[in-house]
C-alpha cells in the first residue's frame, strides 16, 4: 500500500520534495497550500549551487531554457570605493552539466509547479489540527476537511503557522538585527561591475550583492544593512545614510522600485513531537540571506528527507537531525 505524505506550503522546498516523492512510486504525495495561488514574484533572484542543481536535474531541471538561468564564473569582491579586492573562481566547483547557476525565483517556482501533476497541489487549505491516530496523523483543515496521512512535512516559511499548531505552542522566530533591500536592474553602460559575474560590494554596515538572472541583461540587486531594530523607515533614506553617504557612485544601482523586508532567523532546527512530523526549509532552520544559499539548502534538505524516507530507515527524525 502506499504511503500518503502531505506537504504543507507550496515554495520552493515542499515543491521540490514533492516532485521528488512523485517519482516513487511506493508514495502518494499532496501538496497543502494555505493561500489561493502560488507566491511568483517575478523580480526576486536566487543563486543555486551545483549540489542543488544536481538535485533538480532528477525531475527535469536541465530541459529548462536557456535563456531563463545564467551561469556565473567568478565571484568578485570590491571595497566600498569600488576597488576589486579578488575574486573566487566558481568553475571549480562546476561539471559539463552541473554549474554553479543564478536565476528568478519565479522561474524555479513555474518549472517544480509544471512537474507536478494538477490534482497533487490544493490551495486554500489552512491547518487546523493535526493529532495522532494510531500510526497516522490527522490533519483538520480550517475549512472542515481533512486528511490522514502517513507522514507531514511542514515547508510553509520561516513564520511558519502550522509549527505552532503541531507543536502545541508558539513558536516564532529572531530578528536577525538586519534589513534586506532588492531591486532589478538592467545592465548598461555605467554599469561599473562585471554584468556576467556575481559581485559583492563591502561596507562597514552593510553589504551589496549584484548578479545576473537571466541572459536578457537583467541584474538582480541584494543589499543587506544592519538595523538594531526594523521600523517602516523609508527605504531610500536607509540607502542614502548607510550606503550613498560613503560611496555615490553607488546611486546609480538604487533608481528602480525597491523593496525591503526585515531579516528574521531561527536560532536551531526544528524537531517536532510526532517521529513522523518533518519540518523542512526555512520552516527547519533560516539561513541569513549572507550566506546566499537558503534556496540550495531547501533543495538539498528535500532531497536528504526524501532519501531518509524512501529506504523507510529506522529512528528517522534523530538521522534527519544528526549532525556530520
Amino acid at each position: 500500500m502506499k504511503k500518503k505524505i502531505a506537504i504543507i506550503g507550496s515554495g520552493i522546498a515542499g515543491l521540490t520534495i514533492a516532485n521528488l516523492f512523485k517519482k516513487n512510486s511506493n508514495f502518494q504525495v499532496t501538496v497543502y497550500e494555505r493561500e489561493k495561488t502560488l507566491s511568483l514574484e517575478e523580480g526576486y533572484g536566487i543563486q543555486l549551487s551545483p549540489n542543488s542543481i544536481s538535485v533538480l536535474n532528477k525531475i527535469g531541471f536541465f530541459n529548462i531554457d536557456n535563456n531563463h538561468f545564467f551561469n556565473p564564473s567568478k565571484l568578485n569582491f570590491y571595497s566600498i570605493h569600488n576597488n576589486k579586492i579578488c575574486d573566487l573562481n566558481l568553475d571549480r566547483f562546476n561539471t559539463d552539466t552541473v554549474k554553479y547557476t543564478t536565476l528568478k525565483r519565479f522561474t524555479l517556482i513555474e518549472f517544480l509547479k509544471d512537474a507536478l501533476f494538477v490534482n497533487n497541489i490544493r490551495f486554500g487549505k489552512e491547518v487546523g489540527k493535526v493529532s495522532k491516530i494510531k500510526e497516522k496523523l490527522l490533519i483538520n483543515f480550517t475549512d472542515n476537511t481533512n486528511d490522514l496521512v502517513d507522514f507531514i512535512i511542514v515547508s510553509d516559511g520561516v513564520f511558519s503557522r502550522t509549527k505552532s499548531i503541531i507543536e502545541n505552542k508558539t513558536v516564532k522566530p529572531h530578528y536577525n538585527g538586519s534589513i534586506a533591500i532588492r531591486t532589478v536592474i538592467k545592465s548598461s553602460e555605467d554599469f561599473n561591475y562585471e554584468s556576467e559575474n556575481v559581485s559583492l560590494i563591502m561596507l562597514p554596515k552593510a553589504h551589496i550583492v549584484i548578479y545576473p538572472i537571466n541572459k536578457k541583461n537583467e541584474i538582480n540587486l541584494i543589499c543587506i544593512v544592519r538595523q538594531k531594530s526594523f521600523q517602516n523607515k523609508d527605504t531610500y533614506s536607509i540607502i542614502k545614510k548607510e550606503i550613498l553617504s560613503q560611496n555615490k557612485s553607488l546611486e546609480n544601482l538604487f533608481k528602480g522600485h525597491l523593496d525591503s523586508w526585515p531579516i528574521y532567523t531561527t536560532r536551531k532546527p526544528s524537531k517536532s513531537i510526532y517521529e513522523n512530523v518533518f519540518y523542512l526549509g526555512d520552516a527547519f532552520y533560516t539561513f541569513i540571506p549572507t550566506i546566499a544559499q537558503g534556496a540550495s539548502q531547501s533543495i538539498e534538505g528535500a532531497n536528504e528527507l526524501f532519501n531518509l524516507l524512501s529506504k523507510d530507515t529506522k529512528e528517522i527524525q534523530n538521522l534527519y537531525l544528526k549532525k556530520d
